[in-house]
């Protein structure tokens, strides 16, 4: 995943590092705590989506098949892109947000993110609400698979209800992986329910199994569920012909990457909302920044396999709810990179609960490159709470409001792009 390029010099350089910290602490932070299994796992019934019949049949078709979709994806990237809409010229104020935590646990699974050999990239125990992010990379020279196995801790049946999804096709086009990820992830809800007999396991979904990444493939998903009871949740890459519960069991943990982006997150949802209604005949074009570790702070964890102390540089995994209220007139809503090259997708919805899905951007599979980077002393005046769109300055459009009311929207850092970014409110003129 990407973060400005001075934060990334800054970690490169070696110069953040935590202590270690004590098991005892993890479980005071994070409410799980991290359990060796040495009993033998029973695997769960195949259920709904595959079975394990004719798995190596399957396996060799889709090895096959490798080079033509590697084809596709070639066209895709070199396919004419539109040119994004022309810049506004104008000054913005900051607007001022407030914002608090809430819901359940992130399970952030990101180092090492270029995976060279089989093992568990990240593992622990949650209960209740839930979120588990994964994002890495097969950097070796065989086709692998990447997994994420639940398994019943509770001595009765375990039930666990997937609420929400995003998993992209894994390709070498890491931009493309990530949009199509959020697309389907804020597409919509859903209600998929997984039933755990005592001691047994399975994968999160089903065709997991099936899924194989080719050297130098990414892969990136999001799950929401919710656990009666405690599960261990294990992420992990194997071979494309293993058996992954059984993997689970056997493989031991990876050492993260100086990267260090993984861990538990108690808090999963933020929440920011605006201090004053807004006003756009008065307060004219206005903005705030998402994910900039300025006013949007980054959040801290544990890493639950070593019990450090973690930052989840750009707050990845996390999914904001952005509440807007106005007070008359028609607002026009974008957002801008100022990061670098970005690719994702947001989400409005009013008081009925009817989405609108905005790609970001939806001309083209990313934007941000075109955005001229900022200079020390603008990147100054915009923290500071004066910010000047200038000529080539991207945007996305997020549509636009009538009246007054309140426009909600969803957000949450995608994968594969820059960050941060400025939410801009503008009056319709």
């Amino acid at each position: 995943m990407n973060v400005k390029r001075k934060i990334l010099a800054v970690l490169a350089a070696g110069t953040l590092c935590f202590p270690q910290m004590a098991m005892a602490r993890h479980a005071a932070t994070s409410g799980a705590t991290t359990v060796v299994h040495l009993d033998k796992v029973q695997p769960a019934p195949a259920q709904e989506e595959g079975t394990q019949t004719n798995l190596m049949q399957r396996i060799r078709g889709i090895l096959s098949a490798s080079e033509k979709e590697k084809e596709k994806e070639q066209e895709q990237k070199t396919a004419a892109v539109k040119r994004p809409a022309a810049s506004l010229n104008q000054n913005l104020t900051r607007w001022d947000m407030v914002s608090r935590d809430e819901g359940g646990t992130l399970l952030f699974s990101d180092s090492p993110e270029y995976v060279t050999t089989n093992g568990i990239l990240y593992q622990d125990s949650v209960q209740g609400d839930a979120r588990v992010l994964f994002y890495h990379l097969n950097n070796s020279d065989e086709p692998k698979k990447l997994a994420v196995v639940l398994k019943n801790e509770y001595n009765g049946r375990n039930d666990v209800i997937i609420t929400r999804s995003g998993n992209g096709t894994p390709s070498s086009d890491y931009l493309k992986v990530g949009k199509a990820t959020q697309l389907e992830y804020f597409r919509e809800e859903k209600s998929q329910k997984l039933s755990l007999p005592p001691g047994t396991a399975r994968l999160i979904q089903e065709k997991m199994n099936m899924t194989i990444l080719q050297p130098g493939e990414l892969t990136y998903g999001v799950f929401d569920f919710h656990a009666d009871h405690s599960v261990l949740v294990t992420v992990l890459m194997l071979d494309a012909y293993g058996d992954p519960v059984t993997a689970a069991e056997e493989l031991p943990v990876l050492p993260k990457d100086e990267m260090r982006l993984r861990g538990t997150f108690k808090g999963m949802d933020r929440v920011m909302s605006a201090k004053k209604i807004y006003n756009p005949a008065e307060d004219g074009g206005v903005y705030f920044m998402l994910a900039d570790d300025k006013v949007d702070k980054y959040r801290t964890g544990i890493d639950a396999t070593d019990g450090s102390q973690v930052i989840n540089y750009g707050n990845y995994g996390i999914n904001y709810r952005l509440e807007l209220p106005v007070d008359a007139g028609a607002v026009k809503y974008y957002l801008s990179p100022l990061g670098g090259v970005y690719a994702g997708a947001m989400r409005s919805f009013n008081t009925a609960r009817t989405y609108t899905l905005f790609p970001t951007p939806g001309s083209r599979t990313y934007f941000g490159d075109r955005t001229e980077p900022e200079s020390d002393e603008v990147q100054a005046k915009r923290e500071a709470g004066s910010w000047y769109i200038a000529r080539n300055t991207e945007l996305a459009s997020l549509g636009q409001s009538n009246g007054r009311g309140e426009t909600v929207f969803e957000f949450s850092p995608p994968g594969a792009s820059n960050l941060p970014v400025a939410i801009v409110m503008l009056p319709q003129k």
